[in-house]
């Protein structure tokens, strides 16, 4: 139902489409239109700024649509991430030094982000462009509008048309649409992923188009939405090939794990995930662990670094690429996420999840006493329902995850090993040495049910898509007790 509202909604438009339009309508310099004076100059110049991972993928079909679209040479400069520099942008510095949110989460970064904020600044006067195009990351975002058109205003000339693509949350937080009142200063045009954010934009005075949310555009693309089920629609890929590819076998039941796309989220999270999966591995057959990690090259290294102290078979799946993210998808059993854009992908593929979300205390504050809304991830708040259990704050412990998790998996699949599951005090006490002495077994619904964790290392194998697991496995000779993990396409 989900999916189909939000096709039906977005009437498969995308931006690019409007945006010389809008371009002509609401920017003119010297009383020349934008894109009359990227005619006289012979190009069209876009800034980009994108933040994080979801804004670098929107970054790069944005590119990708302008050139297609327009009639002039598109000549862009900014800041994104590797699916941008596909497309031709050179970052002025990466991506991640600015992919960080929060508020106390913010402190240790603000001498860093302060010197990133102005070489973009002066970045964006030099290049003088036609069009600023700033994609989600509010806080960089606005500060960084704000300046331009100061500093444009200072040097004597108009500031360029500056879009913000993807609307600020002002449904989630108290007071939010009171705050929109004044982006219209700064702002020119909003451009909006969900379908009632343009109307309370423009009756805040901020022009606003609705796009469709990009998700919408990787099911489109991939022609995903082939299945009816008794739930509604379903994104569906090839399970099998995903299985094959990697050596996993039919009756394995495979965990994906989103953990995030920002390093002080991974870090705070995937500790939470591996005591997680040590609870639940002794109760599933086979179980193997598939991680998707995020194109960043700091997530990249703290995950390849932490997984070797896990003791399941893991599948590192590099960011990028929709196919194989959702050949995982569909291949797995259930899920755990970090709030954000995964819960939406996670819901249109139909694969049971639970989202989770840790932050610093005193952030996690702000949230309670701030936040108008109940829910956290996206398909919950458009529902207006709690469609996807959510562990929040103190709630997201490992205890509760596996409990939330088991209950996923339904019926619950049979034990491997004969493990034993038994009930403790449902504080964690953050050890993996969980005494299995012959405690009665209990429900593993039972919030207070741990799963004894097993001390058996598995073995460590990289595999890529030119190379099959099984070929690759053959060329190894380690032991038994060598972690196993899976590296995909590399």
């Amino acid at each position: 139902m989900l999916l189909k509202r939000m096709i039906q909604n977005s009437n498969r438009r995308r931006p690019l489409f409007f945006l010389p339009s809008i371009m002509r309508k609401y920017f003119s310099t010297s009383s020349q239109a934008a894109v009359d004076l990227a005619s006289k100059h012979g190009e069209m110049r876009i800034f980009l700024v994108a933040g994080e991972v979801s804004g670098d993928a929107i970054g790069s079909r944005l590119i990708a649509a302008l050139k297609n679209l327009s009639p002039y040479p598109i000549h862009v400069a900014g800041v994104g991430g590797p699916m941008m520099a596909k497309q031709g942008l050179k970052s002025l510095f990466p991506m991640e030094d600015i992919a960080v949110m929060g508020i106390w989460e913010l402190l240790p970064h603000l001498k860093k982000l302060q010197v990133r904020m102005k070489e973009t600044v002066e970045a964006a006067i030099s290049f003088r462009p036609h069009a600023v195009v700033t994609i989600d990351s509010k806080g960089f975002s606005f500060r960084l509008l704000k300046q331009l058109k100061a500093r444009c205003c200072e040097q004597g000339y108009n500031a360029p048309l500056h879009f913000h693509y993807v609307a600020p949350s002002f449904w989630a937080w108290k007071g939010g649409e009171e705050r929109l009142n004044g982006l219209s200063e700064f702002v020119d045009h909003v451009l909006c992923i969900l379908p009632f954010e343009a109307e309370v934009c423009i009756s805040h005075g901020v022009p606003a188009t609705f796009v469709g949310h990009p998700v919408l555009e990787d099911i489109q693309e991939l022609n995903l939405v082939q299945v009816t089920t008794e739930k509604g629609w379903k994104a569906q890929r090839n399970a099998d090939l995903f299985r094959s590819e990697y050596g996993i076998s039919s009756g394995s039941t495979i965990f994906t794990l989103l953990p995030g796309s920002r390093l002080q989220e991974v870090t705070r999270m995937l500790p939470i995930y591996s005591k997680t999966i040590n609870l639940l591995k002794d109760s599933v057959r086979d179980p193997t662990v598939v991680i998707h990690v995020a194109p960043n090259q700091h997530v990249e290294n703290y995950i390849k670094k932490a997984v070797n102290e896990w003791s399941v078979p893991i599948v590192l799946v590099p960011g990028g690429s929709a196919h194989t993210k959702y050949d995982a998808f569909s291949a797995s059993t259930a899920a755990l996420c970090t709030s954000g854009t995964a819960a939406l992908e996670l819901h249109l593929a139909r694969l049971p999840c639970v989202v989770a979300y840790r932050a610093h205390l005193l952030t996690e504050w702000v949230i309670r006493y701030k936040a108008k809304i109940p829910y956290i991830s996206l398909p919950n708040i458009l529902l207006n329902s709690p469609v996807i259990p959510e562990a929040l704050f103190r709630a997201c412990t490992p205890t509760r995850l596996a409990s939330l998790l088991m209950q996923l998996l339904s019926p619950p699949p049979a034990r491997a090993g004969g493990s034993d599951l038994y009930c403790k005090e449902s504080n964690f006490d953050n050890s993996t040495n969980i005494e299995a002495a012959a405690p009665p077994a209990c429900d593993p619904t039972d919030p207070n049910c741990v799963i004894t964790p097993s001390r058996k290392k598995p073995r460590i194998v990289e595999g890529s898509n030119e190379d099959s697991y099984a070929e690759r496995i053959k060329s190894q000779t380690a032991s038994d007790d060598t972690p196993e993990i899976v590296v995909v396409g590399h």
